[in-house]
C-alpha cells in the first residue's frame, strides 16, 4: 500500500508525469530537429539563421513548458491524482470521475502521445526515405 499520505501522492505523481511527458517531448523535438537538418539543409541559411545555443535553449524552454502545462492540470482540479489501482504508487486517476476528468485523458492522449508519436514517426519515415532517395541517387551517378 502507499505508505505516505496524499500530498506526497501528488507530488509523486506530479513529478513521474513532468518527467515522463518531458522525456517524450524532448525526443519528439530532437527527432524533428534530426529530420530538418537531415532532409533540409538548406533549411535556416536562408538569411543567415543557423540553429544555435539560443534555439536549444528556447526549445527546452517550450519543452518543460508543455510537460509542466499538462502535468500542473490536475493540480488545478483538470483530472486528479491519485492512488494506482494496486495502491502502490501514485499517477493520473484514470478512471474519470466528471467531464473535466475524461477532456483531460483525452487530450493526454492526444497531445502528449498520438501527437508526438506521430511526429515521432514522420521524422524518422522522413529521414529514411532522404537516405534511401539520396543513396538510390548516388548509385545512378
Amino acid at each position: 500500500r502507499w505508505l505516505f499520505d496524499q500530498a506526497v501522492c501528488t507530488l509523486y505523481a506530479f513529478c513521474g508525469v513532468l518527467f515522463g511527458l518531458s522525456s517524450l517531448a524532448s525526443l519528439t523535438v530532437l527527432s524533428t530537429v534530426c529530420c530538418l537538418k537531415v532532409c533540409y539543409p538548406a533549411y535556416g541559411r536562408c538569411w543567415d539563421v543557423r540553429f544555435s545555443h539560443g534555439h536549444a535553449a528556447g526549445l527546452l524552454l517550450a519543452v518543460w513548458a508543455y510537460a509542466l502545462a499538462f502535468a500542473a492540470a490536475p493540480l488545478a482540479r483538470w483530472g486528479s491524482y491519485g492512488p494506482e489501482p494496486y495502491g502502490t504508487a501514485c499517477c493520473i486517476t484514470w478512471e474519470p470521475s466528471s467531464r473535466e476528468a475524461t477532456l483531460y485523458i483525452l487530450a493526454l492522449l492526444i497531445f502528449c502521445y498520438l501527437l508526438p508519436c506521430l511526429l515521432i514517426l514522420a521524422s524518422y519515415a522522413l529521414i529514411l526515405w532522404t537516405v534511401w532517395a539520396s543513396r538510390r541517387a548516388l548509385r545512378r551517378h
